[in-house]
């Protein structure tokens, strides 16, 4: 199909976009807008289309595309929250904080008594994956499988879990 007929065929269809960007956009102005976006879309990649196929389909979809691609632009761009308003009830005064120091205290108990209550076979790939190991150099440095390491990570962590339920929020 030459440039010549392509811009042809993308006239005659763009009369049917109109309607169909109206009810995307139920605004007369960005309705035109769209409409003249995706005129340009299209012409700007007339190279993409393959002769052959549905024109008109091809057209909506860029119809279609552009505006979820500026709706989400303009929500994402109205959707920061300003929070100046609320900071004024914030109180960041040092002498009203207190630390509990015991509280924590308490829980890395726990936690460690958990940790130390775990078998050896699955102690060890959890802590060394806790450090910062990857699995791939735990299976090495353990002589492993990798798979065999997930398991048991996965496996320590089932649990400690359970273990540590007693401090799962809301269970």
């Amino acid at each position: 199909m030459t440039s010549l007929e392509f811009t042809d065929q993308v006239q005659k269809i763009s009369y049917s976009l109109k309607p169909v960007a109206m009810n995307l956009t139920r605004d007369a102005d960005d309705a035109k807008d769209l409409v003249q976006e995706t005129l340009l879309k299209a012409m700007l990649n007339k190279d993409k289309f393959k002769a052959g196929t549905n024109l008109k389909a091809w057209l909506y979809t860029i119809m279609r595309n552009t505006f979820i691609n500026n709706y989400n632009k303009i929500t994402k761009r109205n959707s920061n929250i300003d929070s100046t308003e609320y900071f004024q009830y914030f109180n960041t005064n040092e002498n009203y904080i207190t630390h509990n120091g015991a509280t924590s205290d308490f829980v890395v108990t726990d936690i460690n008594e958990a940790i130390a209550g775990l078998s050896a076979e699955y102690r060890t790939p959890f802590m060394m994956y806790y450090i910062g190991y990857k699995y791939l150099e735990i299976a090495e440095k353990l002589q492993i499988p990798i798979g065999t390491v997930k398991n048991r990570i996965h496996i320590a962590r089932k649990e400690l879990k359970q273990a540590l339920k007693t401090y799962a929020p809301g269970v």
